[in-house]
């Protein structure tokens, strides 16, 4: 991961004024200059910056800091990178990334070869996975070492609002002051009121990762990006899944064309989806999990599975953390924050999912910057206006901004355009067809409010779409820029045209 090299100006981000502008039109972050703070002073305090949590939010804060000339300490209890790059997003991805290799060699013949009997190794799998987390844990260390970033082992806790207390296993409490301090404890997995929830066989998504073999089934309970990314690596492995979701589709947060499309392709590839149902709880049957469920007030129904995987979400960490020895309250299970990401106690900050923003890393990250520049006298400020979301499926869901839904609700009219990646060139020549994009735009000015697709590579694709919000730009814009033929974006290409009923190849 590359960082900006620090320069004589810091950019900026401000929330656009109130009103029509920035509610409707779902403006981006505007990027100005400020003038470099003079060296600032201690205050007597060991650190200028102390960071609680090394993920991609704590460590990022920890990296601008120092590039400020902030003298900074970064309090780590576990492995350094954090959730994500631990028990989250790498070791997820590395193992979407096998079951894909997977996948491709099954459908030789598609391509024009024979690869034979293909067969996973599920041992060999998860070692490849272990090695890249480790290689990345690795880079994160050594990215602490280049800025000269004291690493602090151990549990911090807030003695007052700049006084930490560190407990190592085995070692002995130490404590150290800071003149500011960054909450980045990040999130634990949601822990719902499921009786049975603790039998054995029933894992959370973090345990997950020490299953020693492929189970038969598994009955996963909530059809998020988690859910749906775990049973999708399972299914290719030979695993019968089996979703149950709460909300009458899966993954809620989508626009809903999307999670229909997305539903259609799991079923076709014989996953059972059961939604619009709760889990009334789970228990042990003739050595098999039964999963209880069914609608409010409706019968009960069951299914049966090898593992139960609980996917119902994250909750903010703060435990042990002493908050109210700093004086600070929780709202909701989170930390609140304002747009500097400051929390009501001066100095003491708080970034990603401990706070009431999207639990997203690249969400922490960017709270992680303002924070230290915050901190280094800048005006920083966070903006959630144009911030995209991606599922690592087969196929891939992304988007930013808002849904068909929403858009409709907010401005009353818009304008869709849609296009599919079946008729591109590049997708038929990849072999990988499934899926469309979709544009929504302001009908006046063509201001494009959203962008959703689903497909291969889309999370890769969604961002042109992200700059594109971030720039406020219009869908003439879009379609008015070359794009490389034969390439996937050329789809936001026709999609914006599309949405101005222009499209070049749409039959």
């Amino acid at each position: 991961m590359s960082h900006p090299v620090p320069t004589s100006s810091a950019a900026v981000l401000e929330r656009p004024a109130a009103g029509a502008g920035a509610a409707e039109t779902q403006t981006a972050a505007r990027v100005t200059e400020q003038p470099q703070p003079q060296a600032r002073a201690a205050n007597g305090a060991d650190y200028d910056v102390a960071v609680i949590g090394s993920g991609p939010g704590g460590y990022v804060s920890a990296i601008r800091a120092a590039q400020l000339g902030l003298k900074v300490a970064i309090v780590e209890k576990g492995h350094m990178g954090g959730t994500c790059l631990n028990v989250g997003c790498i070791p997820t991805k590395a193992m979407l990334s096998s079951v894909e290799a997977l996948a491709t060699a099954r459908r030789g013949k598609d391509f024009g070869f024979t690869a034979g009997d293909v067969q996973p190794d599920y041992s060999a799998m998860t070692k490849r996975r272990d090695k890249i987390v480790e290689q990345l844990r690795g880079g994160v260390g050594m990215l602490m070492r280049k800025n000269q970033i004291e690493v602090v082992n151990g549990a911090a806790k807030f003695k007052s609002a700049h006084e930490l207390e560190i407990s190592a296993n085995g070692g002995a409490a130490r404590r150290l002051t800071a003149a500011n301090v960054i909450i980045a404890t990040g999130s634990v997995v949601s822990k719902p009121p499921i009786p049975g929830a603790d039998l054995e066989g029933v894992v959370n998504s973090d345990q997950l990762l020490a299953l020693p073999k492929v189970p038969k089934s598994m009955a996963v309970i909530g059809a998020g990006a988690v859910g749906l990314e775990w049973g999708d690596i399972f299914h290719e492995l030979g695993t019968k899944i089996t979703v149950i979701e709460m909300v009458n589709r899966i993954l809620p947060p989508a626009d809903a064309e999307v999670a229909q499309e997305l539903a259609r392709s799991f079923q076709k590839k014989g996953f059972d989806l059961l939604t619009g149902v709760g889990v009334k709880g789970i228990e042990k049957k003739n050595g098999m999990l039964s999963v209880r469920y069914g609608k409010e007030g409706g019968p009960e129904q069951t299914v049966e599975a090898e593992v139960v995987l609980i996917a119902t979400g994250r909750w903010p960490f703060t435990d042990g953390l002493g908050l109210e020895n700093a004086g600070i309250q929780l709202e909701r299970r989170s930390i609140p924050v304002n747009e500097q990401m400051q929390t009501r106690v001066k100095g003491v900050y708080a970034i990603g999912d401990v706070t009431p923003g999207p639990l997203l890393a690249h969400v922490a990250s960017k709270g992680g910057e303002v924070a230290a520049e915050a901190i280094a006298g800048h005006t920083a400020k966070m903006d959630y206006h144009v911030i995209p979301s991606c599922v690592y499926t087969s196929p891939e869901v992304a988007w930013v901004g808002l849904t068909q839904e929403e858009a409709t609700e907010r401005h009353g009219e818009v304008k869709v355009g849609k296009f599919p990646f079946r008729v591109m060139g590049r997708a038929i020549a990849s072999g990988f067809r499934e899926g469309f994009m979709k544009v929504i735009a302001e009908p006046k000015y063509g201001e494009i409010l959203g962008v959703h697709m689903i497909g291969a590579h889309v999370t890769d694709l969604i961002a042109e779409a992200t700059l594109a919000m971030a720039m406020e730009a219009t869908v003439e814009e879009i379609f008015h820029t070359i794009h490389a033929h034969p390439t996937l974006p050329e789809i936001f290409q026709e999609a914006t045209l599309d949405a101005w009923e222009r499209a070049i190849h749409k039959g």
